[in-house]
């Protein structure tokens, strides 16, 4: 392993973020949103109900940059924010029906063209992107807690 193969491996898992993110959304018609939105998107679709501050060590951010992107998102009609039952002061998040249909489109858009991709490759290149998902998803976790 040298630093030429781990930056190519970084830049090859970029551009295919990259070029997914964009045409699954070209393909919905809609303009991607910035990645910082669709983290707290993704978050608050694992977790509903979870506060800003939380949002906010679980993305390893500031609190009040999560609480502009929460703003945002509202505004745009994708979170809801709630005051907490308990603890006024404290606003719970949730997505919206329109963030949900969203995040549902986006998804099948993205299967669809990861999936026809994979059946242009060879059977030797497909079989080994396949294999390399468990590996790849631990290698994700392992870079998530050392941030």
């Amino acid at each position: 392993m040298t630093d030429e193969t781990i930056d190519q491996l970084g830049a090859a898992l970029g551009d295919l973020h990259r070029v997914l993110r964009r045409a699954a959304s070209q393909r919905a018609g809609r303009v991607a949103l910035p990645d910082a939105q669709v983290e707290v998107l993704r978050l608050v679709q694992r977790q509903p109900g979870i506060g800003v501050r939380e949002a906010a060590e679980r993305l390893g951010t500031a609190p009040n940059t999560v609480s502009t992107l929460v703003g945002e998102l509202t505004a745009a009609g994708l979170l809801h924010r709630e005051r907490d039952p308990v603890d006024r002061r404290t606003v719970r998040l949730e997505l919206t029906d329109a963030a949900r249909e969203r995040i549902a489109a986006y998804g099948r858009h993205r299967r669809d063209l990861l999936g026809a991709a994979l059946t242009e490759l060879d059977d030797p290149d497909r079989e080994a992107l396949l294999a390399a998902v468990p590996a790849l998803r631990r290698l994700a976790d392992r870079v998530t807690r050392q941030r």
